[in-house]
């Protein structure tokens, strides 16, 4: 899979890229991210991203310009019009992982990061498929929220993970939150493994596991319980 990053600060995904599971599904070719400069696009003398909002307001926008002409070279340079464009705004649809599960079937997608007050509403309307927040809170820009839809997204490509049931068991796979887990040794400051997890029975385990997935999730999130698998806007995904 590929994800095309448009951005005005490029260098901000190295570190993210290079290392842990996401530096090995880069080494291996499970994955490839392609980091677009937006300043590249400019035709400005400057090569300017940015200007004062019509209106008036604090702050500045970005400039449909310099974001409409990356997105097309892109798309040009993979030669498939129809590649997803999604804007990170925390007015999008909330992400969640019926969504990271409708992207990982893409081959392409481009993920678009905004800064300052946001993007000129023309390249939303015209060239965005779909914007995707990660939460109800307000970053910088558009990078650290990309990260997180590549880091989702790539666990659920096959060969990312070590093992391909830990994509399944996870928190939300199923709309439950995840069982707690144990290691070694059984024994911590007085506190021992539960019982069922040491027997070897694995009929026994699963249903403990199961009790314990379903009753944290009405404690801590009830308003998982009964939820889509996918949820209505996130088909646009």
């Amino acid at each position: 899979m590929r994800f095309h990053i448009l951005t005005i600060f490029p260098e901000m995904f190295s570190g993210f890229l290079s290392c842990s599971i996401i530096g090995r599904a880069v080494e291996k070719g499970l994955i490839s991210v392609e980091l677009v400069n937006i300043r590249d696009y400019s035709e400005s003398k400057h090569r300017n991203t940015d200007d004062y909002p019509f209106g008036g307001g604090a702050g500045m926008l970005m400039m449909a310009q310099p974001i409409a002409s990356a997105i097309k070279a892109v798309k040009a340079s993979v030669g498939d019009d129809g590649i997803p464009v999604i804007y990170l705004s925390p007015k999008g649809t909330v992400f969640r992982q019926a969504v990271a599960q409708s992207i990982s079937a893409y081959s392409d997608v481009i993920l678009l990061c905004g800064h300052y007050e946001g993007i000129d509403q023309r390249v939303i309307d015209k060239y965005v498929d779909m914007e995707l927040s990660i939460g109800d809170y307000v970053l910088t820009g558009g990078e650290v929220a990309a990260m997180v839809v590549i880091d989702s997204v790539s666990r659920l490509i096959p060969g990312t993970l070590g093992s391909s049931q830990s994509a399944i068991d996870e928190s939300f796979s199923d709309n439950n939150l995840e069982y707690p887990q144990y290691t070694r040794p059984r024994v911590f400051e007085g506190m021992a493994v539960p019982d069922v997890l040491l027997n070897g029975n694995h009929a026994e385990i699963l249903k403990w596991r199961t009790e314990q997935s379903k009753a944290l999730t009405m404690l801590r999130r009830p308003d998982l319980i009964g939820r889509d698998t996918v949820l209505k806007g996130d088909e646009q995904a």
